[in-house]
């Protein structure tokens, strides 16, 4: 039963769950940061999403295990910001989406690289995984940020709604090279971060290109 639900939906799970982290990236996270506190909500339906994503995709109990551990940090997390904000919070944050960042990753990367046809939602699932990559990079520039005193300039590690929304921000002008020169890192250690994301956001289209073209080859003969 289980294989039969994988290969059934494992394909368009990839495209639902692109356009899921498309709006909380790009319009939770903002409206977040805006002060409209409703959408912290959207995080919850996500990472519940991903659970149940994460399974059917791969089938794998280490996976929905590590899936629901960065849940239930997520949640010890909102806990303790309600009760007494601290520095605490943010590393439960960070922790959590590392690891389903991570998880995410190796789901995703397993079900678009599979041998078989290239279709449109792996091709949708390759946009997910170069997405997932910038979502990872996000909680480790929290730890960086978080532990060292002024590793960034312009952007203060305080444990605010808007926190999420500039950090998604500054690994996506990292991912992508954009540079605009408002946020950049100060200490070795976010510096060589921050060379590492770019080196991957620059490799990752070539590599993925090379890649679909030789599984569809391999389908095709």
């Amino acid at each position: 039963m289980n294989d039969r639900l994988r290969k059934q939906w494992s394909d368009p799970l990839l495209t639902a769950l692109t356009v899921l982290l498309v709006i909380m990236l790009f319009v939770a996270a903002p409206l977040q940061a805006s002060g409209i506190i409703f959408f912290q909500a959207f995080e919850l339906v996500f990472a519940l999403v991903l659970v149940a994503g994460a399974f059917v995709m791969s089938g794998s109990r280490t996976a929905v295990f590590a899936m629901v551990i960065s849940l239930a940090m997520a949640t010890v997390g909102a806990v303790f910001r309600i009760r007494s904000p601290s520095g605490l919070d943010i590393k439960l944050f960070a922790g959590a989406w590392l690891v389903m960042g991570i998880t995410m990753g190796w789901v995703v990367s397993g079900a678009v690289f599979a041998p078989g046809r290239i279709t449109y939602h792996r091709i949708m699932g390759a946009v997910l995984l170069y997405l997932t990559i910038a979502v990872t990079f996000v909680p480790i520039f929290a730890f960086v940020g978080s532990m060292l005193p002024n590793a960034f300039s312009g952007l203060p590690m305080q444990d605010t709604p808007a926190l999420a929304s500039n950090l998604i921000y500054f690994s996506f002008v990292t991912l992508t090279t954009t540079g605009y020169g408002d946020v950049f890192p100060l200490h070795p250690i976010a510096r060589s971060l921050c060379n590492l994301e770019a080196i991957i956001g620059q490799l990752y289209p070539a590599t993925l290109l090379a890649r679909l073209v030789t599984l569809e080859m391999a389908h095709r003969g």
